[in-house]
């Protein structure tokens, strides 16, 4: 490594045309600031401000007594997959099949023409349908835009108003895509706890005064734990939210037309920049990568001319079938279905781990069950695997990966009767055989 130049600018372009050509590797460590220093003649503070700008390009990492990095492609954990064909697939993190419509059927149907470049961005009956939803939950103005899924209206509405290195305040544990976008986008992240009321509000006061520019919340069925928002703690971090009017607020509701519970707004009126995201692919499809965000006119904007910079318009033919999907009377008919069947299995389960003595504090919402042991849960995941039952560990959901080492999440979505008992039972063996384990 020969790393050249006297000023911060030349010093950064040196790591970074090496890191282009292959001459530094991902992971190889760079020069300790003192040391690089003496070598081109230069002060220390501007080799450090080199290092600065390194990093906040996503160009290197530090890693604090471990010295400065050159940056690798982050490795990230992604729902439905690592289930072995021998296991009941408790880990998926999926919709059941069978309570989703019939999409194919649905493309046949209306009055859908392919669109040519120029052609408005939304498709007006879904427009309409969209603003109608929305309008129930929002009571002062807002734009409606249709992006490529809530991960990407996530993505884009950050990128719009952040910069790298900002702090952002998630849920701990958190969902997992969510994780993925800001370690991908060097966004720090500010863990905020989460009970069976949802975001925590002292945490997540303790989040904004430590500087955190932006918040991203789930206010129902959230994923990996099943909680959801009370009025009550809604209240509380709307309240918390007020004093903070500059601060970016998402709110992810991706489980809304099947959610058994009911949507309690986080964003206070005072907000100057927020988004509601609601996305189509837990209760239509996850194929359909498609969701709704209602936002104010400036967010609306900045995400409006990210879109219009690449394809312009989410496809007009998944616009055209989600559009005659929502609006079909069977097709509510079975949301009302799957709303009962999702509240009902994942009850089911808790019941069953109550039964063995497992406690799940509260009754969740949604596709998953999140469950708190008293051993490790990575050897209870190895264990439940060999006895036919796949889970994911809970430190997958951890924006710091040392958390949640003794947490299960357990997806209840297609879960039978049969099933919830003989899991719990095993589940139940596992632990104390590990327990043992640990006490020997």
């Amino acid at each position: 490594m020969a790393v050249r130049g006297i000023t911060a600018a030349e010093i950064a372009g040196s790591v970074r045309d090496q890191v282009a050509s292959g001459e530094l590797a991902p992971r190889t460590s760079l020069p300790p600031v003192r040391t690089l220093a003496a070598e081109l003649g230069v002060n220390r503070n501007t080799v450090a401000l080199a290092y600065r700008r390194l990093v906040e390009a996503g160009v290197a990492e530090t890693r604090g007594r471990g010295g400065t990095v050159v940056a690798a492609v982050p490795q990230l954990a992604r729902e439905g997959v690592g289930v072995g064909a021998d296991c009941v697939d408790l880990a998926g993190g999926n919709p059941d099949p069978r309570l989703l419509p019939d999409i194919l059927a649905a493309t046949r149907r209306g009055d859908y023409s392919p669109p040519l470049y120029g052609a408005p961005a939304i498709d007006a009956g879904l427009e309409a349908w969209a603003e109608a939803d929305f309008a129930e939950d929002i009571d002062h103005p807002f734009r409606t835009l249709v992006t490529h899924g809530a991960v990407d209206a996530t993505e884009r509405l950050l990128n719009a108003h952040l910069t790298r290195g900002d702090l952002v305040a998630i849920e701990d544990p958190c969902f997992l895509a969510s994780i993925g976008t800001l370690r991908l986008n060097g966004y720090r992240t500010a863990p905020v706890g989460v009970d069976g009321a949802g975001m925590c509000p002292d945490a997540l006061r303790a989040a904004l005064e430590a500087g955190a520019r932006a918040v991203v919340c789930t206010p129902r069925a959230h994923n990996p734990t099943g909680a959801s928002l009370t009025e009550e703690r809604a209240a509380d971090l709307r309240a918390i939210l007020a004093e903070h009017p500059q601060v970016l607020v998402i709110e992810d509701d991706h489980f809304s037309a099947v959610s058994a519970r009911p949507y309690h707004r986080v964003t206070p009126p005072s907000s100057s920049r927020w988004a509601l995201v609601r996305s189509v692919s837990k209760f239509l499809g996850p194929d359909l990568r498609l969701a709704f965000v209602a936002a104010d006119a400036e967010t609306a904007a900045r995400l409006e001319a990210r879109l219009s910079a690449g394809t312009t318009w989410v496809s007009r033919l998944l616009q055209h079938v989600t559009r005659e999907l929502l609006l079909d009377p069977h097709v509510h008919e079975l949301h009302e279905r799957a709303r009962e069947l999702y509240a009902r299995r994942s009850g089911l389960l808790v019941e069953q781990l109550h039964a063995q003595g497992v406690e799940v504090p509260h009754r969740p919402d949604g596709l998953n069950v999140w469950v708190q042991l008293d051993v490790d849960a990575r050897a209870a995941v190895a264990a439940l695997a060999q006895r036919g039952w796949a889970v994911r560990p809970g430190h997958l959901f951890a924006p710091d990966p040392a958390a949640h080492r003794s947490a299960i999440r357990v997806t209840s979505s297609t879960i039978t009767e049969p099933q919830a008992e003989a899991f719990a039972a095993e589940l139940a063996v596992v632990v104390k055989e590990l327990r043992s384990t640990a006490a020997n």
